[in-house]
């Protein structure tokens, strides 16, 4: 509903209290766990939720959109979209790839803490909220998208999710600099990650208003199944191979946007030549 103006702000707004929900929940199950109980988390975050459905139904605005055809149709039109809009192909794939370094750094790294610098609960705590300093990103990179600097801004993202996976590849296992650095890649991990999620959103919502909430929702999928594969790939290789192993995979995976990117880089400025 944003004007086009200040479109990339707004969205950069929304996601950045996205990110920052996303990232205190770590801490805040943590130290919820220790306090108390594991089932506990589930409990606030159950009360919670319903406490926001009657704030929700309360607060929000009433809208009716321009589209009139039926639920069903929408559905069965998404796949048509996400067969036949590049953008949005792209855009996801980025982040699917970001996301998928995200979840697996944040699914391992407490078991790296806990077990090789033999932390408790509440010094992952500590850590993930210290991490949670990389949401500031999501307003920023709004602000860039708004004035056009959503290619430069996302080479920029995608390279700080590698660098930040690399960094701990020199955090030697239960030394006194290892816990710096691994601060140090979670903070810039959380940055790149949420400075592409903002800049993929500003390029799809510009596509078009009748289909802004179906791209939204395939690239919401693409990025949460991005994650969830991330998560599942770091703790089978944590298994198998620790933290040597899991790290490796994260690396790779931001390299692969990266290279997609730069192909498609290359190929538009080939076809702007011709």
């Amino acid at each position: 509903m944003a004007s086009e103006r200040v479109r990339g702000r707004v969205v950069g707004n929304v996601m950045s209290g996205l990110m920052i929900g996303i990232m205190l929940a770590r801490p805040a199950s943590s130290f919820a766990t220790q306090a108390m109980s594991w089932h506990a988390v589930f409990y606030v975050s159950g009360g919670s939720m319903f406490a926001l459905v009657l704030a929700l139904a309360l607060a929000l605005p009433k809208r009716k959109p321009a589209v009139t055809i039926s639920y069903t149709a929408l559905l069965k039109s998404m796949s048509r979209l996400a067969l036949t809009t590049p953008v949005l192909q792209q855009r996801a794939f980025y982040q699917a790839c970001l996301f998928g370094a995200f979840s697996l750094f944040w699914t391992t790294v407490p078991l790296l803490l806990t077990g090789s610098f033999h932390m408790s609960q509440g010094g992952v705590a500590l850590f993930a909220l210290v991490g949670g300093a990389g949401a500031i990103a999501a307003p920023l990179a709004g602000r860039a998208a708004d004035k056009g600097w959503t290619e430069p801004g996302t080479a920029f993202a995608i390279l700080c999710v590698a660098v930040a996976v690399l960094i701990t590849r020199f955090a030697a296992e239960g030394s006194s600099l290892g816990i710096p650095l691994l601060v140090a890649a979670a903070i810039l991990l959380d940055f790149g990650m949420t400075a592409n999620l903002t800049l993929g959103q500003r390029a799809i919502f510009v596509l078009g208003a009748e289909y802004r909430s179906r791209l939204n929702g395939l690239y919401m999928s693409a990025f949460f199944a991005g994650g969830a594969a991330g998560s599942t790939l770091g703790s089978v290789a944590y298994a198998f191979g620790g933290w040597n192993l899991a790290s490796w995979i994260g690396f790779a995976l931001p390299m692969l946007a990266l290279a997609f990117f730069l192909i498609g880089w290359l190929r538009a400025r080939t076809e702007a030549n011709a």
